[in-house]
This record gives structure tokens, sequence and C-alpha cells, in this order.
């Protein structure tokens, strides 16, 4: 019998965008949908119930290796909750894997949620007390944070899954994660371009470099702080061009997405501001009035485009009705 639901809906995200390297991201319109139950199985042993809808079926692992079930089984232990028996997930995945669209975050960030979520409801283990009535650590919304970071390694796709919009993130001197959130100008939409091909992202950091030429971190300061300028209050094609350009990563990942750069170089050779989404292989170009008709031309058959809006709210957490 299954005393709790929870639906959580997570947004994809395209984090660098350019310059930011590892700190500025951006929440898009496309989500994976998450419902999670408790329940108690008949042996009293650990059971993970799973089904997959769309990206992955047929290919994500169905137990307790599943990156849900660890971000929910994390979640539960930072809050001092005990680890329920039975959870049973059924998920409808829209986010590309291993495309560099967030989709790890995306699962993450779900994970903690639903567990954060379903540690206030009346589900009761057998023999136990019903785990609401519990006393539990509060999981505020920046110790969600923290822990989602912790996971995933980097604040970047986190930061826009949870809270939407245009996010700047950062670690402070203390280590804690820090996120500033931004609305960007409604004139810009993002396109993005996703390839068949795949590249985890493991695979691309590894291709970067130790350090960095002082000049060239220099340039990625300077672009960066401009990009925050076009995206948020002048939209000037010339203005994001120009705030797009980067020379930390996307050279150094090129052989590993050699499409993908050529892709790049063709598109910002014509005026569109185009970056690697993530660590790629997917492209984010920021679609204006005048870069729309542009953009086609140069893609050919083998991209999916796909035009999208910013997602300003981030993660949404539901809770339907008990059954």
């Amino acid at each position: 019998m299954t005393d709790s639901r929870v639906i959580v809906r997570v947004p994809a995200t395209s984090a660098n965008l350019g310059p930011g390297f590892d700190s500025l991201g951006l929440a898009l319109s496309l989500h994976d949908e998450i419902e999670a139950s408790l329940f108690t199985p008949p042996t009293g042993r650990r059971v993970v119930e799973i089904s997959v809808e769309g990206e992955g079926f047929g290919e994500l692992d169905l137990g307790e290796e599943h990156l849900i079930v660890q971000a929910m089984r994390t979640a539960f232990d930072r809050m001092n909750a005990p680890q329920p028996a039975g959870i049973r997930l059924l998920c409808r995945n829209r986010i590309p894997h291993a495309r560099g669209l967030g989709s790890s975050s995306a699962a993450i960030c779900a994970g903690i949620l639903a567990a954060r979520a379903l540690a206030s409801m009346p589900y009761t283990p057998e023999g136990g007390a019903a785990l609401g009535s519990q006393r539990t650590t509060e999981l505020s919304d920046e110790k969600v944070f923290a822990l989602a970071t912790e996971m995933e390694g980097h604040p970047d796709n986190v930061a826009p899954c949870l809270a939407g919009g245009l996010t700047i993130a950062w670690t402070d001197q203390g280590g804690v994660p820090r996120m500033v959130k931004l609305v960007p100008d409604a004139n810009i939409r993002p396109v993005v371009l996703i390839p068949a091909t795949r590249l985890s992202t493991e695979t691309a950091r590894g291709l970067l470099p130790k350090d960095v030429p002082h000049k060239d971190a220099s340039f990625n300061a300077g672009r960066a702080a401009l990009l925050i300028a076009a995206l948020t209050g002048r939209p000037e094609p010339d203005l994001l061009l120009a705030g797009t350009e980067d020379r930390l990563h996307q050279e150094y990942r090129a052989p590993a997405m050699r499409r993908t750069a050529d892709l790049v170089e063709r598109l910002r050779a014509v005026g569109v501001p185009a970056t690697v989404s993530g660590a790629g292989p997917t492209i984010l170009a920021f679609s204006t009035p005048n870069a729309q008709d542009l953009i086609a031309p140069e893609v050919g058959s083998d991209w999916h485009i796909q035009l999208m809006d910013v997602d300003q709210d981030g993660a949404n957490v539901q809770f339907p009705e008990t059954r």
C-alpha cells in the first residue's frame, strides 16, 4: 500500500554559456518529471521499483545505483530520517543524457527534493512510527543546494535547475556554494542544437589543462561580465556575440567533439552567439530577432534544433492526493 507520493519537475540546464566556466547557468523549458512514492515491501527488505519513460529507457540502472535513488537515500541520511524500505519511481525523462543539458543535475535535484518532501508526509514503515512524525534535521533550500553541489561536483548546473532563470554560482571561502538568480531579457530565446552523439562530462573535463595563460583568464573575466550585461539589459547582437567568446575550455575540448566545434565556429562567423552547452556536445545559441534566420542554414539534418524559453521557476514539487 502506498502511503505517500510526490511529483518533482526539474528543468534542463545549460552551463558555462561560453566564458562563465563552472559559474554561469541557464534553466531551459525542457523538463524531467519524477513521481516518487514510498511503500512497505512484503519482505521487509529494501526494494526499489523504477519505471522509465523517454530518455534512458532500457539503459538506466533500475536499482539502488539509479542516480535519483542515490540522491534520495543521501538526503534521508542528511535529514537523519529512517531509510524507507520501499522506493517506487516513475521517471518521465525528456532531457537528453550525456549531451551537456544537465541531466545528471536534474536527477540529483529531483531525488533530494523528493526525499525532503516525502520526509514530511505520513508514510509508516512496517512496525515503525510515521516518517513525518519522527524528528528529522531540516533540509533548507540552502542545504539542498549544497548537497546537490556536493553530489554533482559543481554548482553551475544545479543552481539554475533549483532556482530557474539565469544564475551565477560560486563557492565562498568557507567552501559553501552560493548563487544569485537573474532574469534574462525577454527578447533573448535559447536555441539548443542536439546531436545524436554523446560525450561524458568526465571525458570532456579530462581534456582541460591544469593551468591556463593569465591573458586567457583575464579575457574570460571580461567576457563573462559583458555577457551578464547583454543577457539582462542590453541584448544587442554585437554584445551577445562578444560576450559568449571563450578561451578557457571550448578549444581544449574541441578534439572530443569536432563537429560541435566546427558548427559553433560557422554559426559565430555569421553572427550567431553560439557556445558549447555545458561539457557538450550540444550547442546553445541565443536567438534574437536579428539572428533567428541565420541558424538553420548552417545546421545539418542530423542535428535536432529546438527553440526554447528560459524556465524562470526552476524545480517544482507537487503533492498529489495519496492513494
